[in-house]
């Protein structure tokens, strides 16, 4: 998928990042392969690790059918804002549709964490995601692909341990990175 986004601007060096993807319609497990596939085959990013993939209850909004989530850790040559713009590209792709906050979705992928830096706000983009060390869903697939990342002065790992699991079950489905 090439965009037309501007690059890091500096000097193009790749930075890691950590991105949280989920669903709750259709076929949630083949669109987050396919947006998982989307990634890595972007000229501007390069997909590190990916997470189980977990079915966790739905959180905010709670009447609605339980979620699918995983976490990835990518090389990117995009900055921050370019790298959500990139994000909310692939979810529309996917049919994603904004019509109720934390309502169901056919995608959702939230940029986490970018590294070298540890606080950044705009008028569309949080980091680290505000939410985060709050949302089991996001602690549980994060803490198994990258437990010792600080965020907020502790490793995910302590974060995860705060967190109650809420019924979250390890799927047996997997991405096969190539």
């Amino acid at each position: 998928m090439q965009l037309a986004y501007k690059k890091r601007s500096s000097d193009n060096t790749p930075k890691k990042a950590w991105l949280g993807l989920g669903g709750n319609i259709g076929d949630v497990p083949s669109t987050l392969k396919y947006a998982l596939a989307d990634i890595e085959h972007s000229s501007e990013n390069h997909l590190i690790s990916v997470s189980s993939f977990y079915q966790t209850p739905p959180w905010g909004k709670i009447d609605q059918n339980r979620f699918v989530n995983i976490c990835c850790e990518i090389e990117t040559i995009f900055d921050p804002e370019n790298l959500l713009q990139f994000c909310l590209h692939i979810e529309k792709k996917y049919g994603r549709e904004r019509k109720i906050k934390w309502g169901p979705r056919t995608l959702d992928i939230d940029l986490l964490v970018y590294e070298n830096i540890p606080h950044y706000r705009s008028e569309t983009l949080t980091l680290p995601h505000p939410l985060m060390t709050e949302r089991a869903f996001v602690l549980y697939p994060l803490c198994e692909i990258a437990q010792a990342l600080i965020v907020n002065g502790r490793t995910i790992r302590e974060w995860k341990k705060d967190c109650a699991d809420d019924g979250i079950v390890i799927l047996p489905t997997h991405f096969t990175m190539r």
